[in-house]
């Protein structure tokens, strides 16, 4: 051996010795040390876990008849993993199953793409991991081509799943308080620790109404099966199984002959609106309520069907659900349409004036005009009808007797704070009172939206000033002292925006001017009037009923607040606001009414909108003495509270207690004092006393396409100025 090799031979040695001694140290780790860990590991990847979708709970009326109800029905998913994996990223497969659906290969692809940033529905917005439906109610033999035929159709699948079915026509007329069904996403799984079923299709959410405020209830628990599999992926035994758990029934207090009544009155009071030539495009609503707080109408102008989002939403399908220039159907314009009461207000004018010292008994003039700040305010119509008490301005609704009301009050109320500096300034006499009422902040309805409306204070004046003095709308910058009438409007909002004049004052008096309220908060308040002054938050859900029968949570309208008002004074009101339709702004509308069967009170209101026709409101409660139910409906853009709304509503109450020709939703005038129930057969019957037996919802006689998620709906909604 050469000496010069001696070094690098021994190096040698040491490296293999080390390396040797590493693997037997590793092998001691492994075999000795951790042999615990990996032999648990080991038995662990040999348990596989099968989660089993639950059913959802169906949406039932107060009667127990099915609204919204989930059935099992085979439907065809599609991996998209899988066929990410084929050469041509699965064109092909995706080619054959359209074939054999009967769907558009251009559909298909649509449906089976990403939702990402730039791509529009109709898209797949849920985990890239889970099967993608794109079919169900295929049939059995469909589905058995798909599972027999894999070469074919490689991480295609069929299962039975449940599939969300909208009974007709009742749903359409509910569409935006039911909201509507998605696939959940990866973050609300991971939010919700919710487990995957491994069909997208079956893990869906709500995403707006009914379907989301009461979503955990009505999802169900998935249940669980632990299987055995060897080696190669072979079940060989169950270790445990845990049965889902469906969902729970939601009953409502919608009564569904009162609802389709008020939905036809309220389309066809738009419709003859739009034909007198009067846009009313951005529809409408109608809201029907007991005096305890329930909601047994509410319906909201253009509506749509809901199974819409069963078959995949188009963007042309989109663009019609979301779009201004089609009315918004997906907007719920009873709880997120703001518009101006005109003077179905004055009730809480009245009030007001009361609590600043006004007598009831006093004597107040009504002039044809008045003048005040400089300006002249007209009696609307000009009459001039001189001296009259607060009853006859109610019957007749006098304005000036209203403007006069409120320049005296604001005269005296804190005149200092005028000139809004902070939004600390002290509210006004008679906005204490309207706030007092519910308006200007959400009712707190079971349903995740709700604009608040707006009352001027002095405080909501300052915050308007400051958003749109020199930023937002910029009156500074685009006001002119000459220019348009809006630019002028601007100019003068520039100087004086952050002053309660006693302009802005007394058109507030008539439900004008910055006042807004939603449908279902004028409902509410009239609701109070009516009940002696409880003022209720209200509830559409009535009670959670579950699977096996039992009532698991009764749902009551809670008591937010009593109304700052005698009931010497509420009587008063509610007397003249039965006079409005005897002798008063309502009295030809309900013309030939039988009044002697039910009596009707109401207050017409006409809310004057620079620029457009009038807002047409219509606020009413029956009977008389003793109310039971409220009826409010609001259309702007439309005329004359008398002329449009009116008409509208005598026909809900000729639908709800039977008059006129018309069929009683509610026989007698009664609702049930007890809720539906299950019969042997597991079905949601009627109480006893109270209508047919629930139909079985009908089924699709072929397959539709899956729902395609989109965008949820927007919150805002078109503002009311009288």
């Amino acid at each position: 051996m050469i000496p010069a090799s001696r070094p690098r031979l021994i190096a040698l040695y040491v490296a293999v010795f080390a390396l040797l001694a590493g693997l037997a140290l590793r092998i001691w780790d492994i075999q000795v040390k951790n042999a615990p860990v990996y032999r648990a590991l080991a038995s662990s990847e040999r348990i596989r876990e099968v989660v089993t979708p639950p059913t959802r709970g169906s949406i039932v009326d107060d009667l127990g008849a099915p609204i919204v109800t989930s059935t099992p029905a085979l439907v065809i998913s599609v991996s998209l993993p899988a066929l990410w994996q084929q050469s041509d990223g699965g064109e092909a497969v995706l080619s054959r199953l359209a074939t054999l659906l009967h769907i558009k290969q251009s559909v298909m692809r649509d449906d089976v793409r990403l939702c990402t940033v730039g791509v529009r529905p109709p898209c797949w917005a849920g985990s890239p991991y889970q099967p993608v439906p794109v079919a169900e109610n295929v049939s059995a033999t469909t589905a058995l081509q798909v599972l027999e035929n894999q070469r074919l159709y490689p991480g295609v699948t069929a299962a039975v799943q449940p599939v969300t079915h909208y009974q007709q026509p009742i749903s359409t007329s509910l569409a935006q308080v039911l909201g509507y069904l998605q696939p959940i996403t990866a973050s609300e799984l991971k939010a919700q620790g919710l487990p995957s079923t491994g069909y997208s299709g079956v893990d869906l959410v709500g995403q707006a109404g009914l379907e989301l405020q009461y979503d955990s209830a009505l999802r169900g628990v998935p249940g669980m099966q632990k299987l055995a599999v060897d080696a190669a992926g072979q079940v060989t035994g169950t270790i445990s199984k845990v049965p889902p758990t469906a969902g729970d029934y939601l009953v409502t207090s919608i009564n569904s002959a009162v609802q389709m009544d008020t939905e036809r009155a309220l389309a066809a009071a738009v419709g003859r609106s739009q034909l007198a030539g009067n846009p009313t495009k951005n529809g409408g609503a109608a809201v029907v309520m007991t005096t305890t707080g329930r909601v047994l109408a509410m319906a909201s102008y253009p509506t749509y069907n809901p199974s819409i989002w069963n078959r995949g939403i188009s963007q042309r399908e989109f663009n019609r659900l979301f779009g201004t220039a089609y009315g918004e159907p997906v907007l719920n314009r009873a709880t997120q349409g703001q518009y101006a009461p005109g003077s179905t207000w004055k009730i809480t004018s009245v009030a007001a004036a009361v609590a600043a010292g006004y007598s009831l008994s006093g004597s107040y003039n009504c002039p044809a005009t008045v003048t005040i700040g400089g300006h002249s305010y007209a009696n609307d119509g000009n009459p001039n009808l001189g001296p009259m008490s607060l009853h006859e301005a109610l019957v007749l609704s006098c304005d000036t007797v209203f403007y006069q009301l409120a320049y005296d009050i604001w005269q005296h109320d804190h005149p200092g704070a005028n000139v809004v500096t902070s939004p600390k300034a002290p509210i006004q006499e008679m906005q204490k009172m309207e706030l007092a009422w519910g308006f200007g902040h959400n009712t707190g309805v079971d349903l995740p939206a709700e604009n608040p409306g707006s009352v001027p204070t002095r405080e909501w004046l300052y915050y308007l000033w400051k958003a749109n003095a020199h930023a937002g709308q910029n009156w500074c910058k685009n006001g002119r002292i000459n220019g348009t009438y809006v630019q002028q409007i601007e100019y003068d909002d520039c100087r004086i925006g952050n002053v309660w004049t006693p302009g802005q004052a007394v058109i507030a008096a008539i439900g004008q001017g910055y006042v807004s309220v939603t449908p279902l908060q004028l409902a509410r308040a009239y609701v109070a009037l009516a009940n002696g002054g409880t003022l209720y938050s209200p509830r559409i859900g009535e009670a959670l009923i579950s699977p096996t029968g039992k009532v698991v949570r009764r749902i009551n309208p809670p008591v937010v607040g009593h109304l700052p008002v005698a009931k010497s004074t509420l009587a008063y009101i509610r007397n003249a606001l039965a006079g409005v339709v005897t002798s008063g702004t309502a009295a030809g509308t309900f013309a030939g009414f039988p009044l002697n069967k039910v009596c009707v009170a109401a207050k017409t209101g006409t809310a004057q909108v620079a620029g457009l026709q009038a807002t047409s409101v219509f606020a009413s409660f029956a009977p008389c003495v003793h109310p039971k139910y409220v009826v409010v409906m609001m259309i702007p853009n439309s005329g004359y509270g008398s002329d449009v709304s009116g008409p509208a509503v005598r026909q809900i109450w000729d639908g709800i207690f039977g008059l006129e020709g018309h069929k009683a939703a509610l026989p007698g005038g009664n609702l049930p004092t007890v809720l539906p129930h299950l019969n042997r057969a597991g079905q949601l019957v009627p109480p006893p006393g109270f209508g047919p037996p629930p139909v079985k919802p009908t089924k699709p006689a072929k397959p539709t396409r899956s729902p395609s998620p989109s965008a949820s709906p927007t919150t805002s909604a078109p503002g009311g100025h009288g």
